[in-house]
């Protein structure tokens, strides 16, 4: 993964601790081994956020952030990628896990209505919760595991690639110095 191009759009520590929204997380914010952009650290802020995302629970922000510290990983990156489920894609997300669940429990799966209300999630939510919950999880540990991995094949093809460029222009160089 380029890393440049990841520290271009993350957000610098000391501009988010200046914050007065987020003063109470000062000691997370500025702990410099959540901020670090390795392999491992980037593919597993992958993980966690995607994992977040998936759960059909409020705070997943949190979730990420705590998550993120617990595993070590880069904050701002997991925390940013629970957006995956924001409110445009939510439903359809949801929607989807709640079908994959019922599937897998064997039990009819309810249409869901022309217009998707919170009243009729409400009237619903004891038929639907157990296949939700075991769709998104389902989903969120599947989703984390090819995040995962699909990050550190692509960084390591990266890094790959870079190295077999710079050994072509040294070779390159050698060869017009030799003439």
């Amino acid at each position: 993964m380029p890393r440049r191009l990841l520290q271009r759009y993350m957000p610098h520590p000391d501009t988010l601790r200046r914050q007065r929204s987020l003063r109470f997380m000062d000691g997370l914010i500025g702990n410099p081994a959540l901020w670090v952009l390795s392999r491992c650290s980037v593919a597993n802020a992958f993980s966690v956020g995607l994992f977040s995302a998936m759960l059909p629970i409020p705070l997943q922000m949190a979730v990420a952030a705590c998550g993120a510290w617990l595993t070590r990983c880069n904050l701002p990156l997991a925390v940013s990628l629970v957006w995956v489920t924001n409110p445009l894609t939510m439903p359809l997300i949801f929607y989807a896990n709640y079908r994959l669940g019922a599937w897998l429990m064997d039990v009819p799966v309810r249409d869901a209505p022309k217009r998707l209300s919170t009243h009729w999630v409400a009237e619903r939510l004891g038929d639907i919760l157990p296949a939700l919950a075991l769709g998104s999880a389902v989903t969120a540990v599947a989703l984390a595991l090819a995040a995962n991995l699909s990050v550190r094949l692509l960084w390591r093809w990266h890094v790959s690639r870079s190295w077999k460029a710079r050994h072509r222009r040294r070779r390159r160089v050698d060869c017009d110095d030799g003439l």
